[in-house]
């Protein structure tokens, strides 16, 4: 065999060999994924190297082999970018694009709400509830939780803003009331600097505890800048807030749904009847409606409401006209 017949048939190998090993990469690298199941959900936990999460995957059948994940990662030079979070796979996807949505952080996202007016017990409740969150401090007493949120304040009360909060399947319950604490600091920071003159506020938490109980007294949105402005109108005279949604909360467990007289006598720290001034903490989490109403309420001589019975309430600037109107609204008389 000649030396020039040798290296066409070595250049022909070459080229089949070349041909295959493209063949093999396209097979690897840019067939579809035949998954399992689709969509397919898959959990990287934080720490977890590129290999272990590779192995993972060819156990679970989204890859065939783990070696050309693995190879295509380091020649990518992503092999240390993996994002921890929760994943879900499309059946048509390719081996590169598998890649991508674990280095970019591409994780599936759920939503968890903090409703307006409950308590940080309902927090509690609904966070322990979601299986999408992961509990890792709302078993502990509520001093040590809020020195692990790095958080000054002495109750977790009123702190968290109630918004709705997009994250992560797995996230942590303290990544999430980090954020609505930072959310509800921000807005009350802005609310308090701006805020009208005059108020009988000391501090923007003191404007957050007369906003809770705001919140919890409004039967109908369009109210609650006159029930600000009741509010602050009693502090500015010395009047006695005496409203029931405080006395409620200081009741606890004890409260059965049925506010009686003598709930109303039985001192507590939130009871508004029996004490001067505002409660030592919020009492709900309040809206941004009702931060915005206690910080900029409108001006009026009104010291009385009483609810209507649809949601609505009955203003008076005096106790005559308030004394009417709970016999007309409340007492059914005219």
């Amino acid at each position: 065999m000649t030396l020039a017949r040798a290296a066409r048939i070595l250049a022909i190998v070459l080229l089949l060999a070349i041909v295959a090993l493209a063949a093999l990469a396209w097979v690897w690298f840019f067939r579809p994924l035949s998954l399992p199941t689709s969509p397919f959900a898959f959990e990287v936990r934080a720490g977890s190297s590129f290999s272990a999460i590779a192995r993972e995957l060819e156990a679970s059948g989204v890859v065939n082999y783990a070696a050309p994940l693995i190879v295509l990662a380091r020649v990518q030079g992503v092999d240390r970018a993996i994002k921890a979070g929760s994943y879900e796979f499309e059946t048509g996807g390719t081996l590169p694009q598998l890649l991508a949505k674990l280095t970019q952080g591409d994780v599936t996202q759920t939503s968890f709400a903090i409703i307006e007016g409950s308590t940080f017990a309902d927090l509690k409740r609904a966070l322990k509830a979601n299986a999408d969150v992961k509990n890792t401090v709302l078993d502990l007493p509520d001093a040590q939780l809020l020195a692990l949120l790095s958080v000054p304040e002495a109750s977790p009360e009123g702190l968290f803003f109630p918004d709705t909060y997009y994250f992560a399947v797995g996230a942590t319950d303290v990544a999430l009331l980090k954020r609505a604490y930072t959310a509800m600091d921000e807005r009350l920071t802005v609310a308090w600097e701006k805020r009208s003159s005059g108020l009988p506020l000391a501090s923007k938490y003191e404007a957050l505890v007369l906003a809770s109980i705001v919140e919890k007294e409004t039967g109908r949105a369009a109210d609650r800048p006159m029930i600000a402005s009741v509010f602050v109108n009693r502090l500015v005279k010395g009047m006695r807030l005496q409203t029931d949604p405080t006395v409620i909360y200081g009741l606890g467990t004890r409260f059965d749904g049925n506010l009686r007289k003598r709930d109303l006598e039985a001192d507590t720290p939130w009871n508004t009847y029996t004490r001067d001034g505002l409660p030592p903490t919020p009492i709900a989490y309040p809206s941004q409606a009702a931060i915005d109403a206690v910080t900029h309420p409108p001006s009026s001589d009104l010291l009385y409401f009483v609810a209507r019975g649809d949601g609505s309430s009955q203003f008076s600037a005096n106790l005559d006209d308030h004394n009417r109107a709970v016999a007309r609204f409340q007492k059914g008389s005219r």
